[in-house]
């Protein structure tokens, strides 16, 4: 039986988790269950899952959760206590759902226990991976990727081996706005970008879907997670989302990775890797499929890809500094202070001002990303604000 620290557990990717948990209690065993803010879902779950510890983002929030849990609940709380928690209670595996940067000190911590990371939180390796890559490197840990995209090219590198490798080909959807006219894309709705047209998902990765700053992620992710140079990274746009990604190899052969849209796919891999995991999930029928699509990247529509191989070219702290101003600008969108072609707008302008530091510490990679978090809401909140659309 797998113990499991799961970090994220209210958010989607952590409920499909315990999803496959409840199903499979013969194989996983939960042992701390961690949220940013869902208090009372957090509560619901650890009740429900017999957890030992939960691990909470709101010091004011602990007393409320101490009450509601068994004495001997251990309860964690703050981002100074990712390492203690981390450290402290025995578990086989360390499953990364949380959203956004502030998952890059769970990351780091879990690789520097050597413990085996399932990870679904991509910034972590945007915004850190030359360290982690490193961390990983002393001790032996590995990182198992839960983003549907990427467990695809992960399952797919199984059929040989690395220096075999001749191109990861990462698919895309393309959004709601996949054949939307470019010049509409200022009256796009909050309402409009949260319809996406295959997955259902938060509303930050939905709109970074929406953008494809998701999928400029995913290819500064995939540079990182697989060891591979920028040019041996394509991405295609696929409508159907049924293949999740494919690998070329030297010899010519293209094995691709192809399921239904479920994220609860590449969950179950990851928890049971190396093995499979025997699950009812809805399988590909391929007499009602009948086709597949493929089409390039429209590079004027969504100049975001572009971005992705831009930052790796740049190197320093540019990749988080994409990742850090786009969550800024994200955020802005939600809240109605911006349209969402003006995303695009100012991760560029903060990618172009981004610094280097020389193989910077976790410390280090956390303090430049409060800075630019703080310029960049500087920039939107600016009178000169909106100056590239003159």
């Amino acid at each position: 039986m797998k113990r499991i620290l799961l970090f994220g557990s209210t958010g989607s990717i952590g409920r499909n988790v315990l999803d496959i948990v409840a199903k499979n209690p013969d194989k996983f065993r939960v042992e701390l269950l961690s949220c940013h803010s869902n208090v009372r879902l957090l509560i619901e779950q650890a009740k429900t899952f017999k957890v030992s510890a939960v691990h909470l983002s709101d010091h004011a929030a602990a007393e409320t959760v101490r009450q509601a849990l068994p004495a001997s609940t251990r309860i964690f709380v703050g981002n100074a206590a990712f390492a203690e928690t981390i450290r402290e209670i025995d578990a086989d595996l360390v499953v990364n759902a949380i959203v956004g940067a502030a998952g890059l000190e769970v990351s780091y911590h879990a690789l520097a226990a050597g413990k085996t990371l399932a990870l679904a939180n991509k910034e972590s390796l945007v915004a850190g991976g030359e360290l982690l890559k490193q961390v990983c490197r002393q001790t032996g840990a590995q990182i198992i990727p839960i983003d549907s995209e990427h467990s695809a090219v992960f399952q797919c590198l199984q059929a040989g081996r690395r220096n075999e490798v001749e191109k990861i080909i990462l698919t895309a959807s393309g959004g709601p706005f996949r054949n939307r006219p470019k010049e509409t894309f200022g009256s796009i709705t909050i309402e409009e970008a949260l319809k996406h047209p295959n997955w259902s998902m938060g509303a930050k990765i939905t709109i970074d879907s929406a953008t494809m700053i998701n999928k400029c992620l995913e290819v500064i992710e995939a540079h990182f997670l697989f060891d591979v140079t920028p040019e041996q990274i394509d991405v295609v746009i696929h409508p159907e989302s049924v293949i999740h990604s494919m690998v070329q190899f030297c010899d010519g052969s293209v094995i691709a990775q192809l399921s239904p849209p479920d994220m609860r796919l590449p969950i179950a891999y990851a928890l049971q890797f190396p093995e499979r995991l025997a699950t009812n999930l809805p399988r590909a029928d391929f007499g009602q499929l009948r086709s597949l699509h493929f089409e390039p990247v429209d590079n004027e529509r969504f100049p975001a890809i572009a971005l992705a191989y831009k930052v790796l070219r740049m190197g320093g702290l540019a990749a988080l500094t994409l990742n850090a101003a786009n969550e800024i600008a994200v955020a802005a969108f939600l809240a109605g202070r911006i349209k969402l072609p003006d995303i695009y707008a100012v991760v560029d302008k903060m990618v172009i001002e981004s610094i280097t530091i020389s193989k910077p510490s976790l410390t280090e990679l956390l303090e430049a990303d409060g800075q630019v978090r703080k310029r960049t809401e500087e920039l939107i909140a600016s009178e000169t604000f909106g100056w590239w659309k003159g």
